[in-house]
Order: structure tokens, then sequence, then C-alpha cells
């Protein structure tokens, strides 16, 4: 079972692989369109891997970060998710994101992912909620629980107002849910329009 590997970059194929040579051996690795940038002919480089074998076939699939890896494992974990499904899930988010995605119950931000609908999405958020590290988004204020809810209703203006689920995604991640709905919508809009402008 190969676990990593470390060698030369000698191709990168449009399909999303690499050719990566290791001791004279080359290994055809499928990675994301993001690490496929970042992957130069000729460069060394040092790939997390993961091995998937079937009775037909041996594929590879690398990751230049780990926790890259460890939500690639995570996904595949997941009912109804095999190693290409997860591949098409970390080209389309990263796991910084994806744990965004998750924390917030964002539906819209799954369906981004080809071949993922709006009832897979609403599963694969069930799912991943138990498995992935989720920041705390609750907290007690006045005797309520606000947090998720505060932050949906937010969203859901943000997304009335022509705001894309990438640019909310970034500006929910820097301020709190502790405060009214009212008082982050304005910061959550004070903080757009300093990206904008």
């Amino acid at each position: 079972m190969i676990g990593s590997l470390r060698g030369i970059v000698v191709e990168r194929n449009a399909d999303s692989t690499v050719l990566f040579e290791v001791g004279g051996v080359g290994y055809l690795v499928h990675v994301t369109p993001r690490t496929l940038a970042e992957l130069e002919p000729t460069s060394n480089a040092f790939m997390h891997v993961y091995h998937h074998i079937r009775e037909d076939a041996q594929t590879l699939f690398g990751f230049l970060e780990k926790e890259e890896r460890v939500a690639f494992d995570t996904l595949i974990a997941t009912h109804g998710i095999g190693p290409s499904m997860a591949m098409s899930i970390l080209a389309t988010h990263s796991p910084r994101a994806l744990i965004d995605i998750v924390a917030t119950n964002d539906h819209g931000a799954l369906t981004l992912v080809p071949g993922v609908g709006k009832k897979t999405a609403e599963r694969l958020l069930i799912e991943l909620r138990g498995k992935l590290q989720l920041p705390v988004l609750d907290a007690m204020v006045d005797g309520k629980s606000v947090g998720t809810s505060v932050m949906t209703d937010v969203r859901e203006a943000l997304t009335g107002l022509g705001y894309s689920s990438e640019e909310i995604r970034e500006v929910l991640r820097d301020l709190s849910a502790t405060d009214t709905a009212e008082n982050v919508l304005r910061q959550a809009l004070n903080a757009l329009g300093v990206r904008r402008a």
C-alpha cells in the first residue's frame, strides 16, 4: 500500500493526472486542478497518497497538504462518496471552505460540485457534520442559543443582495456569531464593500 511519494514531476496532464518519478519508476497520480497547477515539471515534490485498490484497477490520488488528504479520507468514509466524487468536491472547495460549508449548512455551495444535486447536498451536510472538526458556531446570549440561526439569516440576506457563496463564506468567517443578525449583516456589508472597492 503506497502512502506517500517523493520524487520528480515528469509531466502534467489535462485530465488532472501527474506522472511522478520515484527511483526510476513513474507513478500516474490523480490530483485536484489546484494541486496540478502547483506541480511544475522537473521540480521535486512530496505528496501524501491514497492508494485505491479495486479488483480491476489500482489508482493513486495525491495531495500536497496533509489536511487535504484528511478531508479526502473523511469524504470517502461517507456513504455514497467514492474517490472520484471526493476529488470533485476538493477540486471545487478547499478543506477549509468545506468545513465552513458544513458548519454553516450551505447547501448551495455543495451543489456547485458536478454531480451533487440538492438532495445529495443535504445528505452530505448531515453526514459530514459529525465527521469534520467544525468550529463552535452556537453561543448563549441572554439565555438563547444564537450563532447558526444568525449566520443563516445573514447568509440568506446577502444571497438576496446578489453576493456569491464564496464572498459570503469569506466574510462570515471573520465575523462573530454571538452578535445580533442586524449587526452581523451591517459588518458583513461593510467588509464586502471594502473587498469590492
